[in-house]
């Protein structure tokens, strides 16, 4: 499945158990010895017993990671269509995300509150994580904003011409985030809308970040760039719109859909 180009292999394992090591992750995750994907979803039974189901998520490196916005709706998705529910509760290890049907393939996440204290992000030490200090090439001073997923927000003149492939790296890895960080570029249009270019910790420049996305909104209000607290984000793979809402919770809506569906069979993968 995908959300606006960011793709997920998804695998259902809430009657079979499945445990994979990381290197089974990579040699799935591989886009030419593999099926390819950026992120890598199992489906868990719930363990909270408010929840339809439980999301899994590592990255195409095989690290687990605690927040994905494209998958959550695609994952919503599935679960809308096996149960004809419209409202459906997606469990993730940092909790539940309320989910809404919103027509056609367009699916409305509830992505809970922005985290934007410098511990929350986490930074290396403590600091204005609306001006954070860190400079890459001609990025610098970042806005922090954690949902779920550790975000560095460089808003720049014209984003398309950072080159992100180089500076992508140097940002994640930067020493001032210890627990590495995905790394967002952004423009403000004339229509108001945000551009945005993305790169995704353990996997790269994708099409699309939901979490990115709205963490990139936030921003955007934080610095007063937009007028209001709602916006559309504009990614390579297509546009999520974002609200802040002034309880604090984030909501995005976007679309999430199905590639194709197999079988999958562990014994032809490393590690199995």
């Amino acid at each position: 499945m995908h959300g606006l180009g960011n793709d997920f292999i998804v695998l259902d394992a809430r009657t079979n158990p499945i445990n994979l090591s990381v290197a089974q992750v990579q040699a799935m995750a591989d886009r030419r010895t593999g099926a390819g994907c950026d992120q890598f979803i199992v489906m868990e039974p719930a363990k909270d017993a408010r929840a339809d189901v439980f999301m899994r998520i590592r990255n195409a490196d095989g690290n687990e990671v605690e927040a994905c916005g494209n998958a959550t709706r695609c994952i919503a998705r599935i679960v809308m269509e096996e149960t004809g529910k419209s409202d459906v509760t997606v469990e993730t290890v940092m909790g539940l995300l309320q989910a809404t049907d919103s027509a056609g393939e367009t699916v409305s996440v509830n992505m809970g509150p922005a985290r934007l204290n410098w511990n929350e992000i986490p930074t290396a030490e403590e600091c204005d994580t609306l001006n954070m200090p860190v400079t890459v090439g001609p990025l610098e001073a970042p806005v922090g904003v954690n949902v779920g997923n550790p975000h560095a927000i460089f808003f720049v003149e014209d984003c398309e011409n950072i080159n992100l492939e180089n500076a992508g790296p140097h940002v994640e890895t930067h020493p001032f985030f210890p627990e590495r960080i995905n790394v967002e570029v952004v423009t403000l249009l004339e229509d108001g809308s945000l551009r945005m270019r993305v790169w995704e910790r353990g996997v790269g420049i994708t099409q699309a970040c939901g979490t990115g996305a709205c963490a990139v909104l936030v921003a955007a209000v934080r610095r007063g760039i937009i007028n209001g607290r709602k916006a559309d984000v504009v990614l390579d793979g297509g546009t999520l719109n974002i609200e802040w809402l002034e309880n604090g919770d984030i909501m995005m809506t976007g679309p999430a859909s199905r590639a194709f569906s197999g079988t999958f069979d562990p014994t032809i993968y490393p590690g199995a």
